[in-house]
């Protein structure tokens, strides 16, 4: 799959989610394989040319975090342009600029999916941008602004002529925030209204299955997986093996998970220091423990981790509470095992529903702001 000049390894991309999609996940999720590009979690234009630290934080890599696209919001052209211009200068494989983003404080300065209410502003914005800098420059949105204003295809076909490499859309409308199902059929008219450049759908794929129905169903070149990377991180190498091959590989070990989360908890103890670290692993150990099995004790003691060497008091505590629910070979017993997300109703909700609607939405930063 190419955008512009970048060339991926496949055409399956991590999707940005604010407060998780950080370098110690995306590090993680590379290390499984499978992964084509990855984009770092929205930047402020503003914040980053006022060098803010929280904005420079988001822009932490590491030489085998790449390709990596940075993601840039704000609504005035002559910030985007000058921050895509910082961006660069650091190095990034590309600049997304984010169109789609529902938070209310986001769309009240008029960026974010205000902008698919404002067409000429987000043209302004890409072609200031698309001008000033040499790397590929993409563009992330929803469908409309709600179900009576649809305007992505004349959207993604105009910020085509003002010279976006490719258009990442999210099949919901910003009302419909992260409710309801993701239409198909609205990813497959933007892969219509474009000439050249690649449309990658998004949106509730949680399984390799959903991954296939969004690109059979759509005719997009790529598909860029959020959620679903949190519930599963080996979603993208089963999902890559899954498209080669026809074959599903089998999900990984309740060891396999628990020595990737510990791996996940000692980047985020290395980036951030132990005591921040543990503090944004609260909201992360969970969504591993949804595929553990029972895991309640788990949870009500993760969500107030302090140090690294209580992590490991936990885990050693759960072990021991698991080993109830495991049958003679020591395998979790079926009545106990997770409900596999393809089993769910919305999976099988027809062509306009790509996977299923069985996982949270997370909460970050953003509905801080």
């Amino acid at each position: 799959m190419r955008i512009g000049s970048l060339t991926l390894s496949t055409n399956l991309c991590l999707a940005p989610l604010a407060g998780y999609t950080n370098l110690p996940f995306r590090l993680v999720v590379r290390s499984l394989g499978g992964l084509g590009l990855a984009t770092t979690e929205l930047v402020n234009a503003r914040s980053l040319l006022e060098r803010r630290p929280k904005a420079l934080q988001l822009l932490q890599t590491h030489p085998a975090d790449t390709p990596l696209a940075a993601q840039l919001f704000g609504s005035v052209p002559e910030e985007m342009r000058d921050a895509a211009q910082v961006l660069e200068a650091r190095g990034v494989a590309a600049i997304d600029l984010n169109m789609g983003c529902p938070a209310p404080k986001v769309c009240r300065s008029g960026s974010g999916s205000a902008l698919l209410a404002n067409p000429d502003r987000a043209v302004a914005v890409a072609r200031a941008v698309v001008a000033a800098v040499r790397v590929p420059v993409t563009a992330k949105m929803r469908l409309g602004w709600d179900a009576a204003h649809v305007t992505a295809p004349e959207l993604a076909r105009a910020l085509e002529d003002a010279g976006v490499a490719a258009v990442f859309v999210h099949g919901r409308t910003r009302d419909q925030g992260f409710s309801g199902p993701v239409s198909l059929a609205g990813i497959r008219a933007v892969v219509a209204a474009v000439r050249r450049i690649p449309v990658v759908g998004n949106g509730d794929v949680t399984t390799p299955e959903a991954a296939r129905v969004m690109l059979e169903q759509t005719g997009c070149a790529g598909v860029s997986i959020g959620r679903g990377a949190f519930y599963d991180p080996w979603i993208f190498s089963r999902t890559w093996h899954y498209l080669q091959t026809g074959q599903p590989l089998p999900e990984p070990t309740f060891e396999q998970r628990v020595a990737l989360m510990s791996r996940h908890l000692d980047l985020m103890i290395e980036l951030f220091g132990e005591a921040q670290g543990c503090r944004m692993f609260r909201k992360i150990a969970p969504w591993y423990a949804r595929r553990f099995g029972p895991c309640r004790p788990f949870n009500q003691r993760v969500v107030h981790l302090s140090t690294r060497e209580q992590f490991y008091q936990i885990l050693a505590e759960y072990r021991r509470f698991r080993e109830r629910f495991l049958d003679a070979h020591g395998q979790l017993q079926t009545r106990y095992a997770p409900v596999p997300l393809e089993a769910h109703a919305s999976f099988l909700a027809g062509p306009d529903a790509a996977g299923a609607a069985g996982i949270p939405v997370p909460k970050g930063p953003v509905d801080a702001w």
